[in-house]
């Protein structure tokens, strides 16, 4: 780290909201979601390539709508990857395997709509044809890093449970405890603050695909007395409102009923609506897409602000131009909540510089893999959520 890099990249801060009472709500998905799925399948390929050659330029892009598989976008690299069986394995791992759906693994057309990167953005991108002989962003965009001190992980309360929930559908479905579940589920968690500060879970809504013969009564009695209370913990209480499939039935879903596209969860993937979002999706896209690695880096200074004291709840924003390795301009919010010019002067100690966020978090191996369910921060496997 040094306190030189971010001299031309102006750090200003924003002037704390009022303390208010308020509800927050945070949607989760599982890994059968049909979005989902294409998110899983993208960042299947990329860690297979990654794994052969670090250096590789992957943008895959996944679209799933009943029998058929559509990869598009860029990828350059020397690795060779039988993308159809990396697709077919993804589609099984998930759980989509009955051959009478019309979306099975085993069952399921691959079509590939695939081109390797433009040489105008590897000229930015590629340190070697870099007119600064450094590595520039893969592209333009803002990205956001989170952090609050309301749960040991650093995130959102809302959004925290409601991946618990779903990660719970999958656990459960998985170890055949409850084999009548499905893949594609949903969940969605509301919390009431006061003060900033989370004081009850008020309600709690549960979707999940179910096989034909389960009646719905026996699945709200799963839900409520058996999912969420394992899944909420300390934050289970009798008088939380249920709403447990909704519709009265889900036994047809993932991509066999509904379209799924990459990069559609953004929300569910960060900060559950607690926070900014910049607007770019992460999966599939390899570390030189300042997308993905700009916002694990905020994510990763953020952290540190809270884990240091230094305030309760911090939010940082950086923007990239194409090609250009130092940012445009990086601003700290602490909310209020702490000393945002011992903040700012702590951010400025850090290199946003592309080449420098792959190196300080490691990120030239095939981890993705790991990020794409249940969010991609807040897991203490992951490298910008371990300092």
């Amino acid at each position: 780290m040094t306190d030189t890099l971010l001299e031309s990249a102006p750090i200003t801060t924003s002037p704390s909201p009022k303390s208010t009472i308020f509800t927050l709500t945070s949607e989760s998905v599982s890994e059968g979601h049909p979005d989902k799925v294409c998110d899983l399948i993208a960042d299947s390929i990329l860690d297979a390539y990654i794994a052969q050659d670090p250096q590789a330029r992957v943008a895959c892009e996944v679209l799933c709508k009943e029998g058929t598989v559509v990869l598009g976008g860029e990828i350059s690299s020397t690795g060779q990857v039988a993308h159809e069986v990396i697709v077919r394995g993804a589609i099984r791992e998930i759980g989509y395997t009955d051959p009478k759906a019309p979306f099975h693994a085993d069952g399921v057309r691959i079509i590939e709509i695939l081109s390797k990167q433009s040489s105008d953005i590897a000229r930015g991108v590629d340190r070697d044809k870099n007119l600064n002989h450094d590595q520039g962003a893969g592209d333009q965009g803002i990205m956001f890093g989170y952090a609050t001190d309301e749960t040991t992980e650093l995130m959102p309360l809302p959004i925290l449970l409601a991946h618990r929930l779903t990660r719970g559908l999958a656990d459960h479905r998985k170890n055949g405890r409850y084999s009548w579940l499905g893949p594609d589920a949903k969940s969605q968690v509301s919390v009431r603050y006061e003060g900033n500060i989370p004081v009850s879970v008020t309600d709690v809504l549960v979707s999940t695909q179910h096989s034909s013969d389960v009646p719905q009564s026996a699945i709200r009695h799963y839900v409520q007395e058996t999912l969420a209370p394992h899944a909420l913990g300390e934050w289970f209480r009798n008088d939380i409102r249920f709403a447990v499939n909704p519709t009265g039935n889900f036994v047809h879903g993932g991509p066999s009923a509904d379209c799924g596209v990459t990069g559609r969860k953004i929300i569910a993937d960060t900060y559950g609506g607690a926070a900014h979002h910049g607007g770019g999706a992460f999966s599939g896209k390899d570390p030189s897409k300042v997308d993905r690695s700009g916002a694990y880096f905020a994510r990763y200074v953020a952290r540190q602000i809270v884990r240091k004291g230094l305030a309760k709840r911090a939010e940082i924003q950086v923007a990239y131009a194409i090609g250009v390795a130092k940012p445009v301009s990086v601003k700290v919010d602490t909310f209020g909540t702490g000393d945002n010019e011992t903040a700012v002067e702590f951010v400025r100690t850090f290199d946003f510089r592309p080449a420098a966020i792959v190196e300080q978090l490691d990120l030239l191996n095939p981890i993705y893999r790991l990020t794409t369910n249940y969010g991609h921060f807040g897991k203490s496997n992951l490298r910008w959520e371990q300092f």
